[in-house]
C-alpha cells in the first residue's frame, strides 16, 4: 500500500482569567515526519475566544488580525531577540513532542476488524445492498474497496469518511448496491499500513450464523413448551380418574 500524506499536531494551552474575561494562548506544532523542513510551530493568542494575533515559523513573524493585534504584531516583530526565541522553539519545542508521538503512537498500527453484512437499498435500480464495516484501525489512512468474481467494483459504491473512535481508533463503513447473481463472489478488500496484504472478506449469501442460532433457540423453546404442556395434560388426567365424585346435598 503506498504511503499517505501524514499531518499531525501537537497542541499545549496556556489560560488566564480575570473578572470573567479570558485571555489564553496554544502553542501547535503542526508536522507529517520529525524532519524539520516539515515542521510548523504556531503561536495563537486569544481574547474571549477570538485570535487576535499569531505567530508562525513559517513566515517568521506574528500577524495580527484585529486592530489589537496588529499593534501587537507590530510591537513585537520589532524585537529580534523575541523573535529569535519563537524561531527556535520549532527545534528546540517541537522536536522534543514529536520525537515522544513517534515514539510511542505515530509509528504504531492496529489491525482493522471487518465485518460483512447485508441491509435494504436505499431504493435505487438494484435490489440489495451490501455493508463493509471496518472497525478499530490505525493510522487513519486505509483504502477499502470491492472486487465481483475477482474484479474490482467502483459503480454503484459508497463510502464514509474514517471516523474516530476518541482512543486513537477509527472505524469506515462502505455500501455496495447490487442485482444478485447466482453463483457470484463478491468481496470486501482492505488495504492498511497493519496488513502486509490486503485482508479480503467474502461475502456468504447464507443465513448468518447469529440469525441460525436465535431460530434454533425459538425452536428449542416451542419444543419445550410443547413437551411441558403435554405432561401437565397427562398428570391432569390421571388426577382426574382416581378422583371420587361427591354428590352435592
Amino acid at each position: 500500500m503506498a504511503s499517505s500524506f501524514l499531518r499531525v499536531s501537537l497542541l499545549f494551552i496556556s489560560l488566564y482569567t480575570a473578572d470573567g474575561f479570558i485571555y489564553f494562548s496554544t502553542n501547535r506544532c503542526d508536522f507529517n515526519s520529525s524532519d524539520l523542513n516539515n515542521i510548523e510551530f504556531i503561536q495563537s493568542l486569544y481574547y474571549n475566544k477570538v485570535e487576535f494575533v499569531r505567530f508562525s515559523s513559517s513566515l517568521g513573524k506574528f500577524v495580527g488580525y484585529n486592530e489589537f493585534g496588529v499593534n501587537r504584531a507590530d510591537d513585537w516583530n520589532n524585537n529580534p531577540s523575541f523573535l529569535a526565541q519563537l524561531r527556535a522553539a520549532k527545534e528546540v519545542y517541537c522536536k522534543f513532542y514529536i520525537h515522544i508521538a513517534y515514539n510511542n503512537a505515530l509509528s504504531k498500527s492496529v489491525k482493522p476488524h471487518v465485518v460483512l453484512s447485508s441491509t435494504a437499498p436505499s431504493g435505487g435500480k438494484h435490489s440489495a445492498m451490501l455493508v463493509c464495516s471496518v472497525y478499530n484501525f490505525y493510522p487513519k489512512q486505509i483504502r477499502v474497496k470491492w472486487t465481483r468474481d475477482g474484479q474490482e467494483v467502483t459503480s454503484d459504491v459508497t463510502s464514509t469518511d474514517e471516523v474516530a473512535d476518541g482512543d486513537w481508533s477509527y472505524q469506515i463503513h462502505s455500501y455496495l448496491e447490487y442485482t444478485p447473481r447466482s453463483g457470484e463472489k463478491i468481496s470486501c478488500m482492505v488495504e492498511h499500513a497493519s496488513l502486509r496484504e490486503p485482508l479480503i472478506t467474502d461475502w456468504d449469501p447464507s443465513m448468518p450464523e447469529s440469525k441460525k442460532n436465535k431460530i434454533a433457540i425459538g425452536a428449542s423453546g416451542l419444543i419445550l413448551g410443547l413437551v411441558l404442556s403435554l405432561a401437565g395434560f397427562i398428570y391432569y388426567k390421571r388426577k382426574a380418574r382416581g378422583r371420587i365424585l361427591v354428590p352435592s346435598s
